[in-house]
């Protein structure tokens, strides 16, 4: 994964201003994180953008603190960060938790479709992206886009 601030350490300059983009670039394709039975993933295991799992059992990931998370990313406030579950070698459901400092968006508060849902099927469906948004530097709003 690389950062706006890594691709143009200085931003851009148009018109005389001066962009930041608040946004986190895709993830690495040989760069996966296995959790393959409840516990709380790692800041690292989170930055690399995707995590599989494949257990047998129902799973439940725990997202670290805002703080570890914003920390490790240089989050700032305004900044997001997608992360995909593949769940589609596993034999029960993923459930996604927050930690400390971790906030349920409000669509993730609904039950109406699949959008804000923090379960991730098993199966040739089990896959989700979900988004991480910061709003400072040490606390996120995390919710199911996809």
């Amino acid at each position: 994964m690389i950062t706006f601030e890594q691709m143009y350490p200085n931003g851009f300059e148009q018109g005389g201003y001066l962009y930041r983009l608040p946004a986190f670039f895709g993830h690495n394709a040989n760069s996966r994180a296995a959790i393959n039975a409840t516990a709380t993933a790692t800041a690292a295991q989170v930055a690399t953008g995707y995590i599989t799992s494949t257990s047998a059992a129902a799973t439940t990931i725990t997202l670290p603190t805002g703080t570890l998370l914003g920390t490790y990313l240089g989050a700032q406030q305004g900044d997001t960060f997608d992360l995909f579950v593949d769940n589609t070698g596993g034999a029960n459901t993923v459930t996604m938790a927050v930690a400390t400092n971790g906030i349920k968006s409000d669509a993730a508060n609904t039950t109406a479709g699949s959008f804000g849902q923090l379960t991730v099927a098993s199966g040739a469906t089990g896959i989700g992206r979900f988004t991480i948004m910061f709003s400072s530097a040490t606390t996120y709003v995390f919710t199911r886009t996809a």
